[in-house]
């Protein structure tokens, strides 16, 4: 999938506060119609994340994964990564 990075003070679209968290689960954006939310991920260079927000530009193999400030977003840039879906909501 092709993904991005976002920051700041949000809430995301489940309603919960988005995380960074390099040793737990973060915080991801995608495209519900492809990744359910509340679906758990592990994303290549990026770690676990719970897809728990969504956004206008994020539709089909896109996801926006959250980090700490805005110099880490353009560090991260825009780069492909495997995805792999450990568990849908429900199941874990």
């Amino acid at each position: 999938m092709e993904s991005t990075a976002y920051t700041g003070d949000t809430i995301t679209a489940t309603g919960t506060v988005p995380v960074r968290d390099s040793e737990g689960i973060s915080t991801i954006a995608v495209d519900p119609s492809i990744i359910p939310l509340g679906s758990l991920l592990y994303v290549d260079g990026y770690g676990y994340a719970i897809a728990a927000d969504t956004g206008g530009a994020i539709q089909g193999n896109i996801i926006d994964l959250y980090l700490n400030s805005y110099d880490e977003c353009m560090n991260w840039g825009r780069q492909n990564v495997s995805v792999y879906l450990i568990a849908y909501p429900g199941q874990w």
